[in-house]
C-alpha cells in the first residue's frame, strides 16, 4: 500500500463486488449510456482496468484470496471442484446440479454451507471480518459466499432442503457481527427476492435489498463486502461483451445510491471499491471444437465416476473448474503426471500444464514446444517484488526475460499464481488451463458454446477491474492478493 497517513478515518468502507465485471465490456456499456453510475464513479474516483484475479479463476478462490490476503497455497482453498485426499472424495462447490446430485446432494450442500467456510479455507489465515473483530471493529457479509469471521449466526434452511436431505434445519456458522446469506441469513425480514426460483436469495436484488436497510438505518459498520452475482450467469451464456447484463448492474446500483441526497453525498460519506471478482474467456460456438473433453484425451486410463466415488480399479480423478482442471493420479507408479502430460500435450487447444518435478515447476503446452522450469527465488525479479529460477523456454509463459528481470505477457503473475494452485492441496496431480476459445469438459461439467468461461490463467479470466472513491490511496500492486493489507488501512 501507499505509505503515509491514514487518510478518511471514519468513513464507512463498501466492497462492491460484481462477478465477471469486465474492462471492455464495462467501456462499451459506457460508451452507450448504459452504464451512468459506472461512469459517474469511474469521472470522480480512481480506476484501475487490470487488477490481477488468483488462479485458479473461480469466485471462491477469487474472494478468498481478497479476504485473506493470500494465495490458495496459503488458504487452502483449491478452487471450485477439487479432490480431497484426507477424505478420499470430490468435492464441489456448485459447478453444476448434476455433478451435486451425483456426489451426493447432501453432501454437497454441507460443503457449500459449512464445510467451506468452516473447515476448508485454512485457519493458519485471517480474513478481514476475523481480522476486524478481533480489533474490536465491525464488518458486514452481504450475499458473499466467502465470509468466515467469529460471530456466530443461524441458517434457516428452507423446507425443501431438509426435506430432501437428513441436514438439521437450523445450523451456527460463523460469520461477521452483520451478516446476510440469501433466504438462510437476513437482515431484512422480507420474503422478497428470497424464493426457491430466485436462488435461494443470492441474487442482486436481495443483495439491493439487504444493503438498503443498512443504509436507510445508518447502520453501515467499519467494512461491508457487498456480493452481485447475477452478471455472471449473463456473461456464460451470452459472451465476454455482454453490455445488457452490466445495464442492469448499473441500474441496480443506482437505486443504491439514490439513497442518499445525491451520488456526490454517498462518496462524501464514504469510501467505495466497485470490482468484478473474474474475467472470463470467450467460449466458440462449435461445440465439437470448443469443448475439450479430458475423458477421450486421457483415454484407455480408468477416471473416477462421480457417482460411485473413489474405486480400487480407478487411476484418474478429474476436477474440471471450466476452463482449468485439476487431474490427480492414483495409481503414480504405473500412470505417473509426467505420462498425463504427455497424453494432454497433443491437444493444441490447451495452453498450459504444469506440475510439480522435485524443487520445481514444470511447464508444457500444447501450443509450443518445449519446457519451463521455475522456482522461487533467484536472479530474475518480476514487478511485484518475487524473484525466481528458471530455466528453459520462457515463452510457453508468455514471459520475457532481460538484465533488468522478467515481464509478463498473456498471463500475469503467472509464476505466483501457478505455483500456488499445485501447492494448495495435497495429491499427485497437475493442473490445464485451456486457450480462449475452448472449455474443459468431464463427465457433468457445465458447458458455455457460443458463450464465455473463467478458471484459465489466461489474462481474458484473469483481469478485472476496481473503482476507488473516496480515498487517493491505493495498494501497493494491483492483485487481489493486495487488497486485504490495502484496505485495513482505509479503516482507522
Amino acid at each position: 500500500m501507499e505509505k503515509g497517513k491514514k487518510l478518511d478515518a471514519g468513513k464507512p468502507v463498501l466492497l462492491l463486488m460484481i462477478d465477471t465485471l469486465m474492462d471492455a465490456p464495462l467501456q462499451e456499456a459506457i460508451q452507450q449510456d448504459k452504464a451512468p453510475l459506472l461512469k459517474f464513479l469511474i469521472d470522480n474516483g480512481q480506476y484501475f482496468p487490470d487488477v490481477v484475479a488468483p488462479f485458479p479463476t473461480m469466485s471462491v478462490n477469487c474472494d478468498t484470496t481478497l479476504l485473506t490476503g493470500t494465495y490458495c497455497d496459503k488458504h487452502r482453498l483449491p478452487g471450485l471442484v477439487w479432490f480431497n485426499q484426507q477424505e478420499n472424495r470430490l468435492i464441489n462447490y456448485g459447478s453444476h446440479y448434476r455433478e451435486l446430485w451425483k456426489l451426493g446432494l447432501e453432501r454437497s450442500i454441507e460443503d457449500v454451507l459449512f464445510n467451506m467456510n468452516e473447515k476448508h479455507i485454512s485457519h493458519g489465515v485471517v480474513t478481514i471480518h476475523e481480522e476486524l473483530q478481533n480489533n474490536g471493529r465491525e464488518s458486514a457479509s452481504i450475499n458473499a459466499l466467502i465470509y468466515r469471521a467469529n460471530t456466530e449466526h443461524q441458517l434457516k434452511l428452507p423446507r425443501t432442503l431438509t426435506f430432501l436431505t437428513n441436514i438439521r434445519k437450523n445450523r451456527l456458522v460463523k460469520a461477521p457481527m452483520v451478516f446476510s446469506f440469501g433466504k438462510l441469513s437476513k437482515i431484512t425480514p422480507s420474503n422478497r427476492y428470497q424464493h426457491f426460483f430466485q436462488k435461494l436469495g443470492i441474487n442482486n436484488s436481495s443483495t439491493v435489498q439487504q444493503l438498503t436497510q443498512l443504509i436507510v438505518n445508518q447502520s453501515l459498520p467499519d467494512f461491508s463486502i457487498v456480493y452481485f452475482p447475477d452478471l455472471d450467469q449473463a456473461v456464460h451464456k451470452n459472451g465476454r461483451m455482454d453490455v445488457k447484463g452490466i445495464e442492469k448492474v448499473d441500474q441496480q446500483l443506482q437505486q443504491i445510491f439514490n439513497l442518499f441526497e445525491s451520488w456526490e453525498a454517498a462518496l462524501d460519506e464514504n469510501i467505495w471499491i466497485t470490482m468484478g471478482d473474474n474475467g472470463q474467456a470467450w467460449v466458440g460456438a462449435d461445440k465439437d471444437e470448443a469443448l475439450i473433453d479430458l475423458r477421450e484425451l486421457l483415454q484407455p486410463l480408468r477416471i473416477m465416476k462421480e457417482s460411485k466415488g473413489v474405486e480400487e480399479s480407478d487411476q484418474l480423478i478429474l476436477a474440471v473448474n471450466d476452463r482449468m482442471a485439476y487431474i490427480y493420479t492414483l495409481d503414480p507408479s504405473n500412470v505417473p503426471v509426467e505420462r498425463l502430460a504427455e497424453l494432454l500435450q497433443k491437444d493444441k487447444r490447451i495452453d498450459v500444464i504444469a506440475w510439480k518435478k522435485e524443487q520445481f515447476i514444470s511447464v508444457l503446452s500444447g501450443e509450443r514446444q518445449g519446457e519451463l522450469l521455475f522456482k522461487p527465488n533467484g536472479e530474475y525479479r518480476d514487478k511485484y517484488g518475487q524473484s525466481w529460477t528458471l530455466f528453459g523456454n520462457p515463452s510457453l509463459l508468455d514471459i520475457k526475460q532481460s538484465d533488468q528481470g522478467i515481464e509478463y505477457g498473456q498471463y500475469p503473475d503467472a509464476l505466483a499464481r501457478l505455483r500456488s494452485s499445485l501447492f494448495s492441496h495435497d495429491g499427485n496431480f497437475l493442473v490445464v488451463s485451456a486457450k480462449p476459445g475452448y472449455e474443459i469438459i468431464g463427465e457433468g461439467s457445465p458447458a458455455h458454446v457460443g458463450g464465455a468461461g473463467h478458471g484459465g490463467l489466461h489474462q481474458q479470466d484473469t483481469l478485472v477491474p476496481m473503482i476507488v472513491n473516496g480515498t487517493d490511496t491505493k495498494p501497493v500492486h494491483l492483485r487481489m492478493v493486495n487488497l486485504k493489507e490495502w484496505i485495513l488501512t482505509l479503516i482507522s
